[in-house]
């Protein structure tokens, strides 16, 4: 192996990059601005990260792939991460009724901490590939020409240095300069697109009542069909602490409905704006570990940037993850849709090495390629908010959101449009999946049984449910 890579960024998108590189070169250097502690802690430069974050299956098949011989499921949830199957594990409402909790173990997605996962990322990438180094400093641009870029200024404690390379990731995330770094290189005219619905997160970390036990993930989706700001809340299991059982409780709302910032209005929130109570009788007799983090304006946006339809692109140069395309957090997709990238750009070396003419068009073309998907599940459903900017509902998109109802409401009831429909949100299929002979008739046909109105639980979550309400909030 020869030649060097350098990586911006030592998120989850910079890390797995740095995985996939590792074995293609001799040296792969990841430069990251944040101080990275020795174990979970909040990174500065990713104040999203403090919000839920889910791993799709299909983004923990991709780091399998990219970690050979590391049981990563087994890593994580010995680290502390929580697994979730969608299928019996999840009480999920939608703007149609309640899922129903079918009798299938399928379907799994991990949750915990993003400080939990980037930490553990990052530790087993370094503790398994020699060649990977962090560098701490600020990429401050590029070095190169048109043609060519040739490595990365960076800022560090002593001083500015350049650090050359046969080729360079920008994994830098939202914040990412890469557009302006490439006017600077006369690359300019890259068409960007920006849908924004005025998206606010609001998350606190409760210790789970001492009243409930094994709790299923609660989520109550927003509802983009009624012209009103959407509304949502999720109960999140993550990783316990000395103290034990932790949740995260996160609340979102678009512009018009979005939802405070103080303890009092936070859980107000969860009672008078959510479409079931079920959250909020729940956190009433939890104990708060946390204040309200709350997150709004760019954090929250989709933005794709169409590098791959650039006419003129550098040889040298491929832009990943976050710093290529970002989506609505609600829908959790963004950190598997950097794993799947990750394994992109290492086949990309099956056949050429950093050398080879074109590898970094042919590259910047695939990966753009994992953002087609989530870019259509994320905005074919924003467009439909009030006050949403960048974008109005087209014709395509009323019948593709039409249909996209008809499929969430069909799933609920109907395991085998619930089967298509995970695999497509879990990134382990394309939207053509839900568009097969077999799933398009039971979805024309609609839901084969009356939808659920009543919130599904199973005997002991109903007892404690009842439990719960029966005792007097403090």
């Amino acid at each position: 192996m020869t030649g060097r890579a350098v990586v911006i960024g030592a998120g989850i998108g910079g890390m797995l990059a740095a995985a996939a590189l590792a074995p293609a070169v001799g040296d792969v250097v990841v430069v990251e601005p944040d101080a990275l502690a020795d174990g979970p802690d909040q990174r500065k430069g990713l104040p999203q990260g403090q919000h839920a974050h889910l791993l799709m299956a299909g983004g923990l098949d991709a780091m399998r792939s990219l970690l050979p011989g590391l049981d990563v499921r087994r890593y994580l949830l010995d680290a502390g991460a929580v697994e979730v199957s969608l299928a019996s594990g999840l009480l999920a409402r939608t703007p149609d009724g309640w899922f129903s909790r079918f009798r299938h173990d399928s379907h799994h997605l991990l949750t915990c901490t993003r400080a939990l996962l980037d930490w553990s990322v990052r530790a087993a990438v370094l503790s398994r590939l020699s060649n990977v180094k962090i560098v701490q400093g600020k990429a401050l641009g590029l070095v190169g020409t048109a043609q060519r870029v040739q490595g990365v200024r960076v800022a560090t404690d002593a001083g500015e240095d350049l650090l050359r390379a046969d080729l360079v990731v920008d994994a830098g995330g939202r914040g990412s300069r890469i557009v302006h770094w490439l006017a600077d290189l006369g690359i300019d005219g890259i068409q960007e697109r920006v849908v924004d619905t005025g998206l606010t997160n609001a998350t606190r970390i409760y210790r789970r009542p001492a009243l409930v036990t094994d709790w299923p993930l609660t989520l109550l989706q927003a509802d983009p069909y009624r012209g009103e700001p959407g509304r949502s809340g999720m109960i999140l299991p993550i990783e316990p602490d000395d103290g034990g059982e932790r949740w995260m409780v996160s609340l979102a709302g678009t512009k018009g409905g979005e939802p405070p910032a103080d303890p009092a209005g936070f859980l107000a929130y969860t009672f008078d704006e959510l479409p079931d109570p079920i959250i909020g009788e729940l956190i009433s007799h939890a104990e708060p570990l946390t204040d309200v983090v709350r997150t709004r304006g760019r954090m929250t946006r989709n933005v794709r940037r169409y590098f791959e339809q650039s006419a003129k692109w550098p040889e040298g140069l491929a832009v990943v993850g976050d710093a290529l395309a970002t989506f609505n957090p609600a829908y959790g997709q963004g950190m598997s849709v950097a794993a799947q990238q990750a394994v992109t750009l290492r086949d990309a070396f099956d056949r050429a090495d950093v050398t080879t003419p074109g590898l970094a068009r042919g590259i910047q073309r695939a990966v753009a390629e994992h953002v087609d998907g989530p870019w259509t599940t994320a905005v074919s459903q924003d467009v439909l908010y009030p006050f949403v900017t960048g974008a109005a509902p087209t014709v395509a998109d009323r019948v593709a959101a039409r249909y996209a109802r008809r499929v969430a409401a069909t799933a609920t009831v109907s395991y085998p449009v619930a089967r298509a429909l995970w695999d497509v949100t879990g990134l382990r299929a394309g939207p053509a999946r839900l568009m097969s002979p077999g799933t398009l008739l039971k979805v024309l046909l609609g839901p084969p049984a009356p939808l659920n109105t009543e919130i599904p639980l199973k005997p002991r979550e109903r007892r404690t449910h009842r439990e719960l309400r029966a005792v007097p909030q403090e």
